[in-house]
């Protein structure tokens, strides 16, 4: 009878062992059993999000996506940014302020969820329920990530700012199931098969922060990570053809 009990209490142990690796990773090629990654520290900042913000947005929505909503329901895609300043207080400040932005004068106000400071330092902005303005075409399924910088180069020769990133990109991978030919900067959102905009005169407009050959040298740090805690990777993406 103990026997049986001894061997029933291993079985189960083994069975919940299999059910956790399935849960959260797999086995790597060394035997050793991958986790889930670590959510890394975030310090919340959040910008004024109020009601009429929140209109505001569920109206830009509507105008560019056809979907009457402020939130973000199932986020498919990471954007990658450099915020074109040097401070996180003046990145804050641009998206704090609900007024109409500078390039295309629209409102609500251009913002992040979140921005990584060059010391590491992680700050969530908005929560992951709600749309930001980041990335035209792409605001309603996409997660918006600045980086306080001048150009893709200083944020990749930065290592604790790097190391910040990769980290916070391989949770939000993990956390929505988001592969990593879906993690892609500014300057390739025409080609993410997920880019949709209605409005004719925007259908061609994106931004030069993190070029393709930039984003491949990130991907490929991101790569490592992925593998390391079982997210899936996928194949490479193919460029969807944007008709610019």
């Amino acid at each position: 009878m103990r026997v049986t009990l001894g061997l029933l209490v291993v079985g189960a142990a083994l069975a919940s062992g299999c059910q956790h690796h399935r849960l959260f990773g797999h086995d790597d090629a060394s035997g050793g059993a991958t986790v889930r990654p670590p959510k890394p520290h975030i310090v919340w900042r959040p910008i004024p999000f109020s009601a009429a913000r929140r209109a505001e947005t569920a109206a830009y929505a509507n105008r560019h996506y056809g979907l009457d909503t402020w939130r973000l329901e199932r986020p498919r895609v990471i954007v990658e940014h450099y915020t074109a300043g040097t401070t996180f207080g003046s990145a804050y400040a641009t998206f704090a302020a609900d007024v109409p932005d500078a390039e295309l004068h629209e409102l609500p106000g251009t913002c992040a969820h979140f921005v990584i400071d060059t010391d590491g330092t992680i700050y969530q902005l908005v929560r992951l329920d709600t749309i930001c303005r980041h990335t035209v075409g792409l605001n309603s399924t996409a997660i918006g990530i600045e980086h306080v910088g001048t150009s893709d180069a200083q944020v990749l020769g930065d290592a604790a700012q790097m190391r910040s990133s990769l980290r916070l990109t391989t949770w939000l991978q993990w956390r929505f199931g988001i592969r990593l030919r879906n993690v892609i900067g500014h300057n390739e959102s025409l080609t993410s098969p997920f880019h949709h905009e209605l409005y004719a005169a925007w259908r061609c407009q994106t931004h030069g922060d993190w070029t393709h050959a930039d984003m491949d040298a990130y991907r490929s740090r991101r790569r490592r990570l992925d593998r390391r805690y079982g997210v899936e990777v996928g194949p490479p993406a193919r460029p969807v053809s944007s008709g610019c």
